[in-house]
C-alpha cells in the first residue's frame, strides 16, 4: 500500500495505478509540497519501491524531499507519520500501528494495481547443499498449500483488523503466474 498524510498534497487518494501515484508524489516533492520516506534498507519493500520509481521513469534519490530512514517498516511508518510524509508499506505493519493509535496522521491512499502485489513463497531447498530436515520442510510446504493452510492465510488478520492481511494463492494462481512471468521478463 502507499500511505500518506490525510491532506494528501500529491492528490493520489484512490488512484488504481501506483506508478502514477509515484509520479504525482515526485512532482509534489519537487514543488516542496510533499515528503517521501524510503526504507532505504534493501528489504523487499525497499526493492519494490525502487521498482516503482524505475517504472515511473523518475529517480528521487538525492532530492531534499526524499528521505531514506535506513530502518524497518515500523520505524519508517512512524517517521512518515511524524513528518506527514508518504511511504510504501505492507498492510500488516500499517494496520497494527494504526490500531495502536500510533499513526494518527497517515492513511491508506493507494492499495490497487498489480505493481503493489507482494508475493510470499515457500521453497524447499536442496538437502544435499543445506543442512535441513527435508521431510519436515516438505510437510510444512504441503500444509501451506493445503486447503486448511490456504484458509488460515485467507483469514489471518480478519478478526483483529476487519480485513485479511494476506490473500491465498489458491484462488489467484492464474494472476500470480502471469505476474511472475511479467516480472521475469522485466516489462
Amino acid at each position: 500500500i502507499i500511505v500518506g498524510p490525510k491532506t494528501d498534497p500529491a492528490k493520489i487518494k484512490g488512484l488504481e495505478d501506483p506508478i502514477e501515484a509515484f509520479r504525482k508524489i515526485y512532482n509534489a516533492g519537487v514543488q516542496g509540497k510533499a515528503l517521501f520516506i524510503s526504507r532505504g534498507d534493501k528489504s523487499g519493500t525497499h526493492v519494490k519501491e525502487l521498482l516503482l520509481w524505475n517504472k515511473s521513469g523518475l529517480n528521487p534519490q538525492g532530492q531534499e524531499w526524499y528521505i531514506e530512514s535506513g530502518q524497518g517498516m515500523a520505524k519508517t511508518l512512524l517517521l512518515a507519520n511524524e513528518k506527514g510524509a508518504y511511504t510504501l508499506s505492507d498492510i500488516g505493519t500499517f494496520l497494527k500501528l494504526k490500531c495502536e493509535g500510533r499513526l494518527d496522521q497517515l492513511e491508506i491512499l493507494v492499495s490497487g494495481g498489480k505493481e503493489l502485489i507482494n508475493i510470499y513463497s515457500v521453497y524447499l531447498v536442496n538437502p544435499e547443499k543445506f543442512n535441513t530436515n527435508y521431510e519436515l520442510a516438505k510437510e510444512f510446504m504441503e500444509f501451506v498449500l493445503s486447503d486448511e493452510g490456504q484458509s488460515i492465510i485467507e483469514s489471518y488478520g480478519k478478526a483483529r483488523y476487519n480485513t485479511s492481511l494476506f490473500y491465498p494463492a489458491k484462488s489467484n494462481l492464474e494472476m500470480i503466474e502471469a505476474y511472475w512471468h511479467e516480472l521475469a521478463s522485466g516489462e
